[in-house]
């Protein structure tokens, strides 16, 4: 229980409302207050959706201050980016939190007055590298000089994986000297995840938009199998525009509730997911959980979490992801086989043992002491303070106050 001794009584977590860093978040909020500490979640990006907001909802003692401030990797994101900043440290000034955790990196910069973690969940440059191949173009310079700035200023660097620590390290540069990395894993709950019985179907969960995700070798190989594929998930870009990715030969689940998703993939027998790049890959975590046979994409992160519990294949294969779905489909005894395999595996990555792993990194920074050093500009008034969206949740009664704003505004609506 020397965690416990150390941890922080309150942590100020930011989190985007677009992909699987929402979920990780609550995730983490769980389990956190299950430990008794108390997160507050600073959310980005959008507003949050009905799902988000039950989800949320369930989380013991959140609080949820909304924003729907551009990310860092969207088009012409800065003066956004800035504003957010004038937020968060206004954020931190009211709630006095023991420690900042922040799932994004240009923030990392700001003057905090508690310890800042920053967790490294994806990034622009390794992504581009993977999906696009070579150098993100000039464009992305001020995005690279900010995440720089971000990382070189944290307490602590965390990745879920070795493989998206050594592509951050390898695409932004080493970290200062005496600077902090280290990887925790995702996690997901089992008791949300139990397989059900299997119906004669695959299944894929995501960003229908992101090409990381390479949705389209699925509709590629559809046609060319006995079972239905399905897929779940957004085709609308944030900041408009629908994905342009060849859909008719799947079924299409659409956007999904947590709950629905869940179900979704109890029934599925086989989960495929032929990334071309995936930082850790929550989804795949949540249908190894539900008892899904796993097809992945071969790259290493995916390799490092699932070793010989699932099937791999070159994302740029469609020929090799139609032969690995075939086989799992017609042979039930080692399709059985490998969907064991994968829960067994997934079971290892509980809330509890990631909470456990956060917990000792903030005790360690707090440990460190607090700097007391605070900048002469957050002394002076935010603009963001009466621009920001911010809803209040308490407990669960449901979102109750709003903070001083005396005008709301959703930049990127």
């Amino acid at each position: 229980m020397a965690d416990a001794a150390r941890a922080p009584g309150s942590v100020l977590m930011t989190a985007d409302t677009v992909g699987g860093v929402f979920s990780y978040a609550i995730e983490l909020a769980r389990a956190l207050a299950a430990r008794g500490v108390r997160t507050s979640l600073a959310t980005l990006g959008g507003p949050l959706s009905a799902p988000q907001r039950e989800a949320a909802g369930r989380v013991p003692g959140l609080a949820v201050f909304e924003s729907s401030f551009r990310l860092e990797w969207m088009e012409d994101p800065w003066d956004d980016v800035a504003r957010a900043g004038d937020w968060l440290l206004e954020l931190e000034e009211r709630l006095r939190p023991a420690l900042i955790h922040l799932n994004g990196y240009a923030h990392g910069a700001l003057d905090f007055r508690a310890p800042k973690l920053v967790v490294a969940h994806s990034c622009v440059l390794s992504w581009w590298a993977a999906v696009l191949g070579g150098e993100a173009p000039p464009r992305y310079d001020r995005y690279r000089r900010e995440v720089a700035r971000g990382l070189a200023a944290a307490s602590a660097v965390v990745a879920p994986t070795r493989a998206m620590l050594d592509a951050l390290l390898r695409h932004h540069g080493p970290l200062p000297a005496g600077s902090r990395a280290e990887v925790i894993s995702n996690a997901a709950d089992p008791a949300r995840f139990a397989p059900r019985p299997k119906e004669e179907l695959v299944l894929a969960v995501g960003r229908l938009w992101d090409q990381a995700k390479n949705i389209e070798a699925l509709g590629e190989v559809a046609p060319h199998l006995p079972w239905p594929i399905q897929v779940a998930g957004s085709d609308v870009r944030p900041g408009g525009g629908a994905s342009a990715i060849p859909l008719p030969s799947l079924e299409r689940l659409g956007v999904l509730s947590p709950s629905a998703v869940a179900a979704a993939l109890g029934r599925a027998s086989i989960y495929a997911h032929p990334a071309r790049y995936e930082p850790f890959g929550l989804s795949v975590l949540e249908a190894a959980l539900s008892g899904c046979a796993l097809v992945l994409g071969d790259i290493p992160s995916l390799r490092e979490v699932w070793g010989d519990a699932a099937l791999y294949v070159d994302p740029g294969d469609t020929e090799a992801l139609r032969r690995a779905l075939r086989t799992l489909i017609d042979a039930p005894g080692a399709r059985r086989e490998m969907a064991a395999r994968a829960r067994a595996r997934a079971l290892g990555f509980s809330p509890r043992r990631m909470a456990r792993g956060y917990l000792r990194l903030y005790g360690e920074l707090l440990g460190r002491g607090r700097s007391e050093q605070r900048s002469p500009a957050r002394e002076a008034r935010s603009p963001a303070r009466d621009a920001a969206v911010v809803l209040e949740r308490r407990g669960t009664s449901g979102f109750a106050a709003a903070l001083p704003a005396k005008k709301a505004s959703t930049p990127c609506a």
